[in-house]
């Protein structure tokens, strides 16, 4: 498959008017069809990564009721109590330990759903490690090679072994993803002498919020070639600041943006990136396109897909209307709606009906819908998931992230 005439977005860094080919799901020099997509007046951009989020936190609307918190650690406990909560366990109240059971994969599928409808094709997933078949149950990637702690202060309250453990099973060659100095108190503000102690500042590890570290905090973190993420509207909304932005650029620290769950953060990854850039104005575009692309795919260690649009590396893309004349300020300004395609692997995910043409596809795998006056699609059957959460609620759930 050819996709021609279209703006490529290929990094941070370049951008032009070109084509992108595709064979057997990798982006090639020549397409291995006579299949030819014109694409005119169309932006293409490496698929979105969402590096930090809780699939089955993905409930609305958010629940906080005695924000804000000077630890979110006090937050967590409020939260159980909060009005979204409680009535999230009318449809799934289990806990993290397996998820395959009782509509575990339906509310994290729901999760899922939000971060395809905002061009996303990886994402992280911070919970307690599953067993395969959750991972295998998504139409996109859910990063499954990773350790992780809840924090330093919870621990892992939530399921997974001693945080010690944890990382010495990660042997430096995946990721080991933990909550880091959540607030303002000296709780916040202890957790990072003791992350150290523990041994969990490794390169390889990625640091999530992290709003009371210090200038020289953030040296070491620098110094060790760890990775931040960043999840502003979810830190603003907690604990009404975030963290030392100025001092992570320059100490050039691999950082990332990342939503949270719909409980405390944005609604998706483009209301992320849009809210980031209303808040930080001083923050390049480029910049944000690389915190949701290469960095995170860095952080991950991921290897068949580096955040680019590159020869030889996975076909994940994202094409869109092009509402703007500059391209990546382009990406800060669409919604959903404005999704052309998105693909995974080169198979599409979500999109207008119009280019399900130029692929093989059996119908009873996608569903069919109208959005704002257009014929979309996407991958597997939400619609489903909406008619189970509305029988076991008794009434109509809607969703801000679903486009319907």
């Amino acid at each position: 498959m050819e996709l021609s005439n279209l703006l490529v977005v290929k990094s941070w860094k370049e951008n032009g008017l070109g084509r992108i080919c595709i064979a057997n799901g990798i982006i090639s020099k020549e397409s291995d069809d006579n299949i030819i997509v014109d694409c005119k007046d169309l932006v293409a951009y490496p698929s979105l990564i969402n590096i930090h989020d809780h699939l089955v936190g993905n409930w609305v609307p958010k629940g906080a009721p005695n924000r804000p918190y000077e630890n979110t650690s006090v937050w967590v406990q409020d939260m159980k109590t909060s009005k979204p909560v409680l009535e999230r366990s009318k449809f799934w109240k289990s806990g993290l330990g397996d998820l395959i059971q009782n509509n575990g994969i339906s509310m994290a599928m729901l999760g899922v759903y939000k971060n395809i409808f905002s061009g996303v094709t990886i994402v992280q997933d911070h919970i307690p490690n599953q067993k395969e078949d959750y991972y295998k149950a998504f139409p996109i990637k859910v990063i499954s090679e990773y350790r992780q702690g809840h924090s330093i202060t919870l621990k892992n309250w939530w399921g997974g072994k001693d945080l010690q453990e944890e990382m010495e099973e990660t042997y430096g060659k995946i990721p080991f993803t933990i909550h880091i100095a959540e607030g303002t108190d000296n709780t916040a503000k202890s957790e990072f002498s003791t992350l150290e102690k523990m041994g969990l500042l490794k390169s390889n590890s990625i640091l999530v919020h992290c709003t009371a570290l210090t200038k020289s905090e953030l040296r070491k973190v620098s110094d060790t070639g760890a990775s931040i993420v960043w999840c502003p509207n979810s830190n603003i909304f907690l604990l009404g600041t975030t963290l030392d932005i100025e001092t992570v650029f320059d100490l050039d620290i691999n950082f990332c943006i990342g939503t949270d769950s719909t409980l405390s953060g944005s609604i998706n990854i483009l209301k992320e990136l849009l809210y980031t850039k209303e808040k930080f104005k001083q923050i390049p575009d480029p910049l944000l396109l690389k915190m949701v692309t290469e960095n995170p795919a860095k952080a991950l260690m991921l290897h068949t897909y580096n955040g680019k649009i590159e020869i030889n590396k996975d076909a994940n893309i994202l094409i869109t209307k092009a509402i703007k004349e500059d391209p990546y300020n382009n990406l800060i300004n669409i919604n959903t709606t404005d999704i052309e395609l998105l693909l995974y692997l080169g198979k599409p995910i979500f999109g207008k009906v119009d280019f399900l043409k130029y692929f093989s596809w059996n119908p009873k795998d996608f569903y069919l819908f109208e959005f704002n006056s257009q014929k979309m699609f996407v991958i597997g059957h939400p619609e489903n998931i909406l008619m189970k959460v509305e029988k076991k609620l008794g009434y109509r759930k809607h969703f801000d992230y679903l486009p319907f």
